[in-house]
């Protein structure tokens, strides 16, 4: 019998311990193994790595994560009364595989916990899913510490990560995802897989570092894209007006007229505008 198989099943786990989702931390939790072992296996062979896992609950994904064989996985949780189903997991599983951590995600020093080989691999709260990700997407130097990002977002949130020009979706986030990661969207799930059920759609994005150009800062970036978005109906010429430098110059040095629209420009325009920027500034 392997360990999952002596583990009670989550309604249980819930039931027991009074688990009851709260809407204030975020929390719909995913019961179905089936549905969190395909989401272990989306982030690849786990064989010989360490998974930090961000928001376990009950600790469904954090069962399909160890039964896929995960070297070591490091949940980070808040909610203390999800402990005791955390620790008979890690019962289940002796050598210190799994290791909890109880802590407010948005205050983890996240490098410091890998060991090896990471990936972070996690149903994120939703309430702070996106700044999350954005602060891992920020990190210096880059490439970042970790092989690659498999969590679950709203659908709407996914599709702004992985949105290209001319899409709807694409804005800041999808700059700052396209230009650090290859992104993807790997599956959907209905809002009846969650207990309680939330009120939109759910999406596992997989995103994996690519190398960048150590010559554009991060905050040159979200400070031209905030500008360019902020006002995304209008020309570039007025939109970038906030960014304090010559704009003729910048534009001459982009290659752009200065009468096109934020949401048309690729992400290597973007990259582009903001080392001008910093360029003009120095």
């Amino acid at each position: 019998m392997s360990p999952i198989d002596s583990l009670p099943p989550l309604r249980e786990v819930i039931a027991e311990h009074g688990l009851r989702a709260k809407k204030e931390l975020g929390q719909n939790f995913l019961l179905d193994l089936n549905l969190t072992a395909r989401i272990a296996r989306s982030a690849g062979d786990l064989s010989q790595v360490t998974v930090i896992e961000v928001g376990p609950g009950p600790g469904g994904l954090t069962r399909a994560l160890l039964a896929a064989g995960a070297r070591k996985v490091v949940a980070i949780e808040r909610d203390d009364r999800t402990m005791p189903a955390l620790a008979q997991i890690a019962e289940a599983y002796p050598g210190g595989q799994l290791e909890v951590i109880a802590a407010d995600a948005l205050e983890v020093d996240y490098a410091a916990l890998a060991d090896g080989r990471t990936k972070i691999v996690a149903n994120l709260p939703y309430n702070i899913a996106t700044p999350l990700l954005t602060g891992w997407l920020s990190q210096e130097p880059w490439p970042a510490w970790f092989e690659s990002l498999t969590l679950m977002f709203q659908r709407e949130v996914a599709e702004r990560i992985v949105a290209r020009p001319e899409d709807k979706a694409y804005g800041r986030l999808g700059v700052l995802a396209g230009w650090r990661s290859e992104a993807r969207i790997v599956m959907n799930l209905d809002r009846n897989a969650f207990t309680p059920p939330p009120k939109v759609t759910s999406s596992v994005v997989h995103l994996v570092p690519r190398p960048v150009d150590g010559d554009v800062p991060v905050r040159a970036v979200e400070e031209v894209t905030r500008h360019a978005f902020g006002q995304r109906r209008k020309m570039i010429r007025q939109s970038l007006k906030g960014l304090g430098v010559p704009l003729d110059a910048l534009f001459a040095m982009t290659g752009l007229k200065g009468d096109e629209r934020a949401e048309t420009l690729p992400v290597p325009t973007y990259i582009a505008l903001a080392r001008a920027v910093a360029r003009l500034r120095d």
